[in-house]
């Protein structure tokens, strides 16, 4: 690609970050880095009445958690800054008077309460109203007042906004990466508003400029911006500027396909729709995020970058290097991605096999200082190593082997009814002389000796290996008996048939 790729992620900070719209996030740093490009974070916060303290921050932190830090943006000037729109709101008046001046934009003085009036107007006889060329000049604005009108009605402190002037009778052709072309009749467009009298422009005006300054070639958005799309091209040709090319990806879909995904879904479903924790500072509900449930970064990353995209092959598991070298936006979908809780525990079960053991033990390592048990790194690292396989979260590794932690002091009954019965604890004192004999009490030693012993004794394997794995883990579960005893040792081993004799026997 021989143009400069500069793309953007331009959120704004009303609360927490969406897993939407990280997937948008990762769709523009994957672009950008496939073609040695720049990733950019702008914050849009032109709407301060809906500014949320502490949401900037949320931002930056959830991409850096995913892995997908901007190269520029707030704390990262380079060179195109400031990256907060309310920083640059002194440049955006020039370019209102530019689009006035060439007869693009204009004033408009209508109150809300006139406008609503038309509204109701136009609803009572089944219309819809729309501020455009078919009533603009029967409207209160500055194409039907004389310029001294319009500058006095300013220079007296009327409220007022700066409309765009939408083309009459144009078919206007579109370009989207993903979509290919499509056409709109500029008949049906409204003359939005581009500035408030308050000094701050509307979003379409500022992400315009700042998209025009910032030298932005692509803008990859979500699918709620498709709308907006034939106004900001207009925009483009009004301030005879080359627009950039535009990608709009698909919306995600709630689980059962329709309609988009929400917090609401999550809470009904129960799985987090945010990719950190949020605690809203208002009402101080907290809700939940990927990180804190539990999940590896790199999982959730794979698993948004397939909503809505495929790599034309069987592959699933991606790290981020390999979804940068394989993403194309030509193989994003047009349709709606249908979210799948289950599919993303998988994708977090694929990882907790990819991860190395030594991650997921130091994570592990934590768990047990919080439950108060000590345990050496070496010894942590080799029971992962026996049960990560059963697990999808780290906190699983303690359901699944406790026990190699703690001796079991109960025992399930329905798991001892079957497997401790009149001459068990014959054979169980007899397993503690065979294994007490075991010099080198590794897997294989310990098998090989038991193993033929009871092949010796012409025993049924059920009736001593039952009772033997109930001994060590006080349920039919866990990996290999032999691995069990193996990490646990020989003298804990015994300890624990000992224990078990007296209890059940």
């Amino acid at each position: 690609m021989s143009q400069n790729v500069r793309v953007r992620f331009a959120p704004s900070p009303t609360g927490p970050l969406h897993i939407g719209g990280v997937r948008t996030a990762l769709f523009n740093y994957l672009f950008a880095k496939k073609h040695g490009g720049t990733f950019i974070l702008r914050i849009e916060d032109t709407d301060q009445n809906r500014y949320v303290a502490g949401a900037e921050d949320y931002i930056r932190e959830s991409l850096d958690w995913c892995g997908i830090s901007y190269d520029e943006g707030p704390t990262k000037d380079g060179g195109y800054g400031p990256y907060r729109q309310s920083e640059r709101k002194d440049m955006y008046h020039t370019y209102a008077q530019q689009l006035i001046d060439s007869g693009n934009a204009y004033y408009a003085f209508d109150t809300a309460e006139s406008l609503d009036a038309h509204r109701k107007d136009h609803e009572a006889n089944g219309k819809t109203f729309i501020y455009n060329w078919h009533n603009r000049l029967k409207l209160d604005n500055s194409l039907v007042l004389s310029q001294e009108e319009t500058k006095q009605r300013i220079a007296d402190g009327d409220n007022y906004v700066i409309r765009f002037k939408s083309p009459q009778d144009e078919v206007l052709k579109l370009q989207d990466e993903i979509r290919g072309e499509m056409e709109i009749d500029t008949n049906i467009l409204d003359d939005k508003i581009l500035f408030k009298s308050d000094g701050m422009p509307t979003y379409h005006l500022a992400n315009i400029v700042d998209d025009h300054l910032m030298e932005i070639s692509h803008v990859i958005r979500g699918e709620e911006w498709l709308p907006s799309l034939a106004l900001h091209v207009l925009l483009y040709r009004a301030l005879g500027w080359t627009a950039p090319k535009f990608a709009h990806l698909p919306l995600i879909l709630k689980p059962v396909g329709k309609g988009k995904l929400s917090k609401r879904d999550g809470d009904k479903l129960g799985f987090p729709v945010f990719p950190l924790q949020w605690e809203d500072p208002k009402s101080n509900e907290i809700s939940s995020g990927y990180r804190e449930d539990g999940y590896f970064a790199e999982a959730v990353v794979n698993m948004l970058a397939f909503l809505g995209w495929n790599p034309g092959t069987e592959q699933e598991i991606f790290s981020l290097e390999e979804l940068i070298a394989a993403f194309d936006l030509k193989r994003v979908n047009k349709g709606g991605a249908k979210f799948d809780p289950e599919k993303t525990k998988w994708f977090q079960q694929q990882y907790m096999q990819e991860i190395p053991v030594a991650t997921i033990a130091t994570a592990f390592s934590s768990l047990l200082t919080e439950k108060g048990v000590e345990a050496t790194e070496g010894y942590t690292t080799q029971v992962v190593t026996l049960i990560k396989e059963r697990a999808v979260f780290v906190e699983d590794l303690w359901t699944l082997g406790s026990y190699f932690f703690t001796a079991p002091t109960t025992f399930d009954e329905k798991a001892s009814k079957k497997a401790w019965k009149e001459g068990t604890t014959a054979i169980m004192e007899e397993v503690k002389i065979i294994l007490n004999g075991v010099d080198n009490f590794t897997t294989i030693e310990a098998q090989t000796a038991l193993k033929a012993w009871i092949v010796n004794s012409e025993l049924g394997f059920g009736k001593v290996m039952q009772p033997f794995r109930l001994s060590l883990v006080g349920a039919m579960q866990g990996p290999d008996v032999f691995d069990i005893a193996a990490t646990i040792g020989k003298e804990e081993t015994l300890r624990r048939i000992d224990y078990a004799i007296a209890t059940l026997g």
